[in-house]
């Protein structure tokens, strides 16, 4: 099975191991993993800021780059569902709707594509530890992958799976939600912190890079012993 690394900007820029691990864990499951170089932002920031027209020449290019790919898949249930939203941006054109929509049906989210399309539950991985999952906003309520992250972390040898308290609260991040609403952005991501703390826990998991980012900040700056980890960082540490 052939599958196109979608990586996406936040972990090409702050998080290039992410996109590592995911290469790895797909090639274990018997995936050959290509890296088309023609990919940028998918468009999601421009967009959600109102600029709907600026952000399609950015769609037009995903949807060219991977016109050719079999599957793709990223490390962001966020990038993944923007790719699910370009046939309606492209509604009605001609040209590129089709093209659009054939782009959304190929594209998964990583732990939704080992889960649903690679039918594998336990990818040999192994930690021991005690670890709480963040369950992203977009993954879950948009993307609707809820039990896919949980299916492969259960299987994880060793690893002690402690339930997030109000697990489905916004961190705070949002995208841009983040920049113009500071104060609010975090007064909520200090909550999502005290929660983790309830837990325990001595790594928080999660499948979207942005929330990584803003939460662990809050961790750093707190100075808590607790590591941050991308679900396929964690689904990469492989038994001995």
């Amino acid at each position: 099975m052939k599958v196109s690394l979608f990586i996406t900007c936040l972990a090409d820029v702050f998080y290039p191991e992410v996109g590592m691990d995911v290469v790895e864990v797909l090639e274990r499951a018997g995936c050959e993993v290509d890296f088309p170089e023609g990919q940028t932002c998918c468009g999601q920031p421009a967009y959600s800021t109102g600029y709907l027209e600026e952000a399609k020449e950015a769609m037009k290019q995903m949807i060219t780059t991977f016109a050719d790919s079999e599957y793709v898949v990223t490390p962001s249930g966020s990038c993944a569902y923007m790719f699910k939203e370009y046939p309606e941006f492209f509604k009605g054109d001609s040209y590129w709707e089709d093209k659009a929509k054939k782009l959304a049906d190929k594209t998964y989210e990583f732990s939704q594509f080992l889960v649903e399309v690679l039918k594998v539950e336990d990818v040999g991985a192994s930690f021991e530890g005690r670890a709480t999952y963040h369950k992203s906003c977009h993954m879950t309520r948009l993307l609707g992958v809820k039990d896919a992250p949980m299916t492969l972390l259960k299987n994880v040898e060793g690893l002690e799976l402690e339930p997030l308290p109000r697990s489905q609260d916004c961190c705070g991040f949002g995208g841009t939600f983040s920049v113009k609403m500071g104060d609010i952005s975090s007064a909520m991501v200090d909550e999502k912190v005290e929660h983790i703390k309830e837990t325990g826990a001595d790594v928080l998991i999660g499948g979207d890079c942005g929330c990584l980012m803003n939460i662990g900040g809050r961790i750093k700056r707190e100075e808590l012993p607790i590591k941050v980890m991308h679900l396929a960082e964690m689904l990469n540490r492989t038994k001995a």
